[in-house]
């Protein structure tokens, strides 16, 4: 975490594999200047080693906010941008499934399941509202990784997310599909023991329906991170396309404790809708081997 990098190497999902029978809970809040808060828990667990190596991974997600203070953009609100305030709500289950091919060749694949709702009033005026929300659609991506050697692993990923939109307010209901693929190839590499250097690239291309948009976007992801005292204590820090990232790990055994600190996250993806300037802080718990732990 806070490994700007981070996502087609490392974060791999064909790498899901390497960490079979572990518990883990996150909790991230995502804080803007202006006193908007986006927060979300989740939880999730590998299985043990199966076939062929093969891991399962499974986390759930919740995701929700304060009263939003924005800018609405929506025909039973009046025209242009109007003054709002609103809350929603994201709910999230994601599955990895991964194995190695070989010594040196690993695959995994992402299902996805999502859903989300937020509603919103003009602040002038409280009885012009609108609701949004989502139903979910097939969504899910893959990942390959090739690490030839101990010093060198490269990887490729592909997120590929559909939704169907609805809009509903003084004007009618609105409904379309918003589509995002994103793909992402990185390299990393350690020149020496104990760090990785870690650079990549990411294509991200969006396509809304009822806004009636579509957008293409090219950014750059750089990672570095030392480990120290037998890697039980590792930082990090990069730039996650846009956002400069850090981060810590502190390792425990059996725990593994990881926070990260994003600036600005997914800005170039959101715009400033929300705000124009942002922190985030994300914190994982990670429980290795919890079938020995329980037992």
């Amino acid at each position: 975490m806070g490994f700007g990098g981070d996502g087609a190497t490392w974060g791999n999902y064909g790498l899901v594999w390497k960490d079979p029978d572990s518990a883990l809970t996150d909790y991230g809040d995502t804080h803007f200047t202006n006193g908007n808060d986006f927060h979300f828990a989740a939880v999730g667990g590998t299985t043990p080693a199966l076939w062929h190596d093969m891991t399962i991974y499974v986390i759930g997600m919740d995701q929700g906010t304060n009263n939003i203070h924005y800018n609405a953009s929506s025909p039973g609100l009046g025209s242009g941008t109007i003054p709002a305030t609103g809350s929603g709500s994201d709910h999230a289950l994601f599955t990895k499934i991964a194995m190695p091919i070989n010594k040196e060749w690993s695959v995994g694949l992402l299902l996805s399941y999502e859903t989300s709702a937020f509603n919103a009033q003009s602040i002038s005026n409280p009885g012009q509202t609108v609701h949004y929300n989502t139903q979910w659609r097939p969504s899910g991506g893959f990942g390959v990784a090739w690490q030839p050697n101990k010093t060198v692993l490269v990887g490729f990923r592909a997120l590929l997310n559909t939704d169907f939109e609805r809009r509903t307010d003084s004007s009618g209901i609105s409904e379309g599909l918003a589509r995002s693929s994103e793909y992402r190839l990185g390299v990393s590499v350690s020149p020496w023991n104990g760090a990785l250097i870690d650079i990549g690239g990411t294509r991200l291309e969006k396509q809304n329906d009822i806004a009636d948009t579509h957008t293409i976007a090219y950014h750059p992801n750089l990672g570095i991170e030392q480990s120290f005292l037998d890697k039980k204590l590792t930082i990090r820090a990069g730039l996650d396309e846009t956002s400069p990232t850090a981060g810590m790990s502190f390792r425990f055994a059996p725990f593994n404790l990881d926070f990260a600190y994003v600036h600005n996250m997914a800005l170039d993806r959101t715009g400033d809708i929300f705000g124009t300037q942002s922190n985030s802080f994300i914190a994982t718990l990670t429980l290795l081997n919890y079938s020995d732990f329980i037992n």
